[in-house]
């Protein structure tokens, strides 16, 4: 009986993803765990391995683009024949039909065929260029990735509103950029987002990680202690610690903290798993492994996924407003620490302070739950040596 080879979700949030290579050609033998085709995502680039064995049978091309659970293939008994496909795989979701797969050609309307290159086409469908207008640059008048771009600027360009001046440059959304705007904009039309902000002294927390990190050796910043303290919290009140999916909330004792990475030209949120069970140290070393994979993009799908809570920390600015996650219910974003004269005991003194903006999902938690989550995390980083424990 035939095995489907069908495209991975790689993440809570893909739709689709593209082929980039076929790792098997048609009629060759496959063995379990053998890599049979090259996948890439907005994030991700993963190599898809066969889950059985058999005669490996390709239904789509390199450089198609294909729905999460779409059929990519089959994997044969000897001398067998393919089945019919799904009928879901004639029938695209809407989410493909945007980002239709490239063609080995395009013709013109004389009928000509447009020379070019695979990694043109494919930009070309995902940007929603026509090949037969671009003007080709390459060697023997092939369109090349340039032509594509420079064409999609041009219509950028077209499409501006009268009267602004002429751009220096454009620049369509694709690839992560688009996806994250796609991803931000859902989340604020399907949530009811409400952000709420409080100072905490950080001063107590910030000389205990420093003398730590001496004593030990290691990197531990104030983004692991909060982290850490984040987790404690939600110990104590367990309604933050959930996501929310088709109407129904999920609950979790286990808790798994999104840490946002900065890209170039994006973001990602690793996710370090059981923080609660786990010390200030294992939290350092495991989002230094994860920040430096994700810099690398050798990020595996698991460690993209399964986030409970998140915490984004731009210690540039003062405070910030942080959009949820979805399907989780809410975010911590942690601004800049500074020293500031506040009032501690009757008196004037200096201390750290830093700003913490929790965004929550007001469909699920409410303001008082909220409030209380901020407060409860406030007092636990103002009375750090319990966060500093060895597990």
């Amino acid at each position: 009986m035939a095995t489907l080879i069908v495209m991975p979700r790689l993440g809570d949030f893909m739709t689709e993803g593209t082929v980039v290579r076929l790792a098997k050609s048609q009629g060759d033998a496959v063995g379990q765990g053998e890599v049979v085709a090259e996948i890439e995502t907005e994030k991700l680039n993963y190599d898809l391995e066969a889950t059985d064995t058999g005669v490996f049978h390709p239904m789509v091309k390199e450089g198609d683009n294909v729905p999460v659970d779409g059929l990519i293939g089959y994997l044969l008994a000897e001398g067998e024949e393919a089945p019919e496909p799904p009928h879901a795989q004639h029938s695209a979701p809407a989410a493909a039909a945007t980002a239709p797969a490239p063609r080995a050609a395009r013709p013109t309307a004389r009928g000509d065929v447009v020379p070019s290159t695979p990694g043109a086409r494919r930009l070309a469908a995902s940007l929603g260029v026509d090949l037969a207008q671009v003007t080709p640059t390459g060697p023997r008048g092939r369109i090349v990735d340039a032509d594509v771009r420079a064409a999609a600027e041009a219509q950028q360009s077209a499409a501006l509103p009268p009267g602004l001046p002429t751009p220096s440059k454009s620049e369509p959304l694709q690839g992560m950029r688009r996806a994250i705007a796609r991803h931000m904009h859902d989340s604020l039309a399907d949530t009811a987002q409400l952000s709420y902000f409080l100072e905490v002294d950080v001063t107590d927390a910030q000389s205990m990680r420093r003398d730590i990190s001496k004593e030990h050796d290691s990197v531990v910043t104030l983004a692991h202690v909060l982290t850490k303290a984040c987790a404690e919290t939600l110990k104590r009140i367990p309604a933050m610690n959930a996501v929310l999916v088709d109407d129904t909330v999920h609950y979790f004792d286990q808790i798994n903290i999104g840490v946002a990475v900065a890209l170039e030209g994006g973001l990602i949120v690793p996710v370090v798993r059981n923080v609660g069970e786990i010390d200030v140290f294992a939290i350092s070393n495991e989002t230094h492994r994860l920040a430096v994979a994700a810099r690398d993009n050798t990020l595996s799908p698991d460690e993209v996924m399964g986030g409970t809570f998140t915490i984004s920390v731009l210690g540039v600015v003062d405070g910030f407003t942080p959009i949820v996650n979805p399907p989780q219910t809410s975010i911590l974003g942690v601004g800049r620490t500074a020293s500031k004269p506040v009032v501690k005991n009757g008196e004037i003194v200096v201390r750290e302070m830093v700003t913490v903006s929790l965004t929550a999902d007001h469909q699920v938690i409410d303001g008082a739950v909220a409030a209380g989550f901020l407060r409860r995390l406030q007092a636990t980083i103002e009375r750090p040596t319990p966060l500093f424990r060895h597990s």
